[in-house]
């Protein structure tokens, strides 16, 4: 688990959408601590397959990130809600 190397790959990746871990998308799909609860999203296993297969409007990143880099994002977005992305 590399958590710098999951910030480089969400600045890269994912923040135009999740930036602060909101969702300019859908504004209620949050990577929020609560909402990642809610919707049983508040692990890595589950996150790293959202990140992988993508869902609704969010594209998968399982052809261009590799396993390890999603894991590591994954972590890195689960470490970053329990923080309340400060």
């Amino acid at each position: 688990m590399d958590i710098v190397n999951g910030q480089q790959i969400f600045v890269a990746n994912c923040s135009a959408c999740h930036i602060k871990g909101n969702n300019v998308i859908i504004p209620e799909k949050t990577l929020k601590k609560e909402i990642l609860i809610l919707n049983g999203m508040n692990n890595v296993p589950s996150i790293a397959y959202q990140v992988t297969n993508g869902k609704n409007a969010m594209p998968a990143f399982g052809g261009r990130l590799s396993d390890v880099e999603i894991e590591d994002v994954a972590n890195y977005i689960l470490q970053k809600s329990r923080e309340n992305w400060e």
